[in-house]
């Protein structure tokens, strides 16, 4: 069975596999960042970077976040120089996408020798 945005999301992924194929671990995720949306574009993708997005509670605006990149206004991409994706990882992920009504996101975590990749997805 097929993931929806599953064409869009290797897009993405492959993406991150040639920044991280050019430029290897080590850098702050700010490199990465600017790296991946060149890479991106060139794929044809819309990219916003820190996105600022404004947070509700019952109905009443209780403050703003920015997102690392919002990708077709579909898939949050939250990057990662960290030795391991945790739990929390994924549950922050899943806290910004049910924030923007999303349902599918990618971390990626670029400290790795390979490219780490862990989609999220809020059902």
């Amino acid at each position: 069975m097929a993931l929806e945005h599953e064409e869009l999301t290797e897009k993405i992924i492959g993406a991150a596999i040639e920044v991280h194929r050019c430029l290897g671990p080590g850098f702050l995720e700010s490199i990465y960042e600017k790296a991946l949306i060149i890479e991106i574009r060139k794929r044809g993708l819309k990219v916003d970077s820190q996105l600022e997005v404004t947070i509700h509670y019952e109905g009443q605006e209780v403050g703003c976040h920015r997102l690392d990149l919002l990708v077709e206004q579909l898939i949050v991409v939250e990057l990662k120089t960290i030795r391991n994706i945790e739990d929390i990882h994924f549950s922050i992920a899943r806290s910004y996408l049910k924030a923007l009504g999303l349902k599918h996101g990618l971390i990626l975590n670029f400290a790795k020798t390979t490219l780490e990749i862990k989609r999220v997805i809020v059902s």
